[in-house]
């Protein structure tokens, strides 16, 4: 079995020790840019995960031309079917084994994008959970900002506040299939290809026992991202793995680590830890948080992240490969890396 990834689980519901949890973000997301988060249905109950998981197997059974009326649109909303995405354009042999479906906004439960008709009775249920995770994403970015000693500690907060303007946040749906119902070789083709988050963080929820995630080590190889990291196997549910983005390691110059990651198709030796496998179809549900689209890139006020210095060992090794590009607004940055994915998408709206 491949070793798996060392990430730190925090428990981010510890209210009477907030500054040492909120310390303990901050190092985890400078060594990993990965966190487990334990989940105790505090703040995002686990029922509610659950739920949510049995409208996205529900969405996914849905037939494909009730899919394709809703298919993806250059706003990043709606779905995508095989191959449509490719996360890793220079090295893919093909696009992307899965399918997604991209929720946006919703205006009094209501989604304001065409969805399948077999979500329209659950639009309810789909928008309270985009709340729970938006709120839980709040939460994380003040401690974030607690632990970096940012002035003032609201700074990520406000820029990420519904009511301050449109944002790019998105709530994603994710179907994998299995190896066996495919034409991918395990060798050589990839689930989700290796790529940083575009936004700020990035909440995901996993099912227990499926494989396939893996992150970029500091030098260089691959580690998979077990669902239940030892200590959380009698959990009530599998922990939420948070991710740094791309905005948050801009506005720390980098301290903030935006980590490549990718969902393989696991083999004897890659991708698989102990009581895992890829036997079945792989379901994920993830939340991508992001700024305000008018939001400025400019580092925050923090001395620690003034003083930063990143080492030269780090140099094109695991960190956020568009560091070096300069942009200036959170809008910017997510259409480069919408463009860098659809490229069929946005080459098919220009010739028209």
């Amino acid at each position: 079995m491949a070793a798996a990834a060392k990430i730190p689980v925090i428990d981010i519901s510890d209210e009477a020790n907030e500054l040492q949890v909120a310390k303990d973000l901050v190092e985890a997301a400078i060594e990993h840019g990965f966190i487990y988060i334990k989940n105790t249905g505090k703040d995002i109950p686990v029922d509610a995960v659950e739920g949510a998981f049995s409208l996205a197997k529900e969405l996914f059974q849905a037939p494909l031309e009730e899919k394709q009326r809703c298919a993806i649109q250059q706003n990043n909303r709606g779905w995508s079917g095989m191959h449509i995405e490719t996360l890793d354009p220079k090295n893919q042999r093909v696009g992307d084994y899965k399918e997604a479906f991209n929720f946006g906004e919703f205006t009094d439960g209501k989604s304001d994008h065409p969805i399948p008709s077999n979500m329209v009775p659950h639009e309810g249920q789909i928008s309270a959970f985009r709340d729970l995770c938006y709120a839980t994403c709040l939460k994380i970015n003040r401690l974030l900002g607690i632990g970096l000693d940012v002035q003032p500690a609201d700074f990520f907060v406000t820029r990420h506040l519904r009511e301050n303007g449109p944002s790019g946040s998105t709530l994603r749906f994710l179907y994998y299939p299995p190896l066996a119902a495919t034409d991918a070789s395990a060798e050589d083709d990839v689930r989700a290809g290796a790529h940083s988050d575009y936004g700020s963080i990035t909440m995901l929820f996993r099912l227990r026992g499926q494989a396939g995630l893996e992150v970029q080590t500091r030098g260089g190889g691959w580690a998979p991202v077990p669902v239940l990291p030892p200590g959380t196997e009698d959990d009530p549910a599998p922990p939420v793995l948070v991710n740094i983005g791309d905005l948050l390691s801009y506005w720390t110059n980098g301290l903030l680590r935006s980590t490549v990651h990718r969902v393989v198709f696991p083999a004897p030796g890659r991708g698989v830890v102990d009581g895992e496998s890829a036997s079945e179809p792989r379901y994920s549900i993830a939340f991508f948080c992001h700024p305000v689209g008018t939001a400025r890139l400019e580092p925050v006020p923090s001395e620690r992240v003034r003083s930063y210095v990143p080492p030269t060992s780090d140099a094109g090794k695991a960190g956020n490969p568009y560091a070096e590009r300069k942009v200036l607004t959170a809008d910017e940055h997510l259409q480069m890396r919408l463009r860098a994915s659809y490229l069929q998408l946005y080459d098919d709206k220009e010739k028209q």
